[in-house]
């Protein structure tokens, strides 16, 4: 296998797991989230090892250094070493402080079915409403 010296930044992301699609993560870059030294890139822009990237991603700022190039996606435990979490404390904290009490997945009685129309509305209204009530507490 030869190695790799330039690779597109949108297919890297993809690869290494950091975006479920490559559509993503073509996206994130043609929205200014993906940015190298504060410079926005574009998805055609060839990475190179030893860059380290800043990637917002559901509103947290990450810092990643690019280790191993790779093209094709491959398993979490194989795409780990393609990169270094520079990402700061305080960020991982907000992001924990944001995860914990998350609940579980929902849950409907056997038999139930899937919601209705109906049903699925007012699960989104529910939602929609808690969510609003917990950004107001900041």
């Amino acid at each position: 296998m030869s190695e790799l010296k330039k690779v597109r930044i949108d297919k890297w992301l993809w690869a290494v797991r950091l975006f479920k699609s490559r559509t993503m993560a073509t996206d994130a870059c043609r929205a200014g989230k993906i940015k190298l030294s504060g410079i926005t890139l574009k998805p055609s822009y060839m990475v190179v090892v030893g860059e380290v990237l800043e990637v917002k991603k559901n509103g947290f700022n990450l810092n990643f250094k690019v280790n191993h190039l790779i093209e094709k996606r491959v398993s979490a435990t194989l795409a780990a070493p393609c990169f270094d979490d520079l990402t700061p404390q305080d960020e991982l904290n907000k992001y924990k402080d944001w995860f914990v009490g998350k609940s579980g997945t929902e849950y409907r009685d056997r038999g139930e079915g899937r919601p209705t129309k109906k049903e699925r509305r007012e699960i989104d209204d529910y939602k929609d409403m808690y969510l609003e009530d917990e950004d107001d507490s900041f």
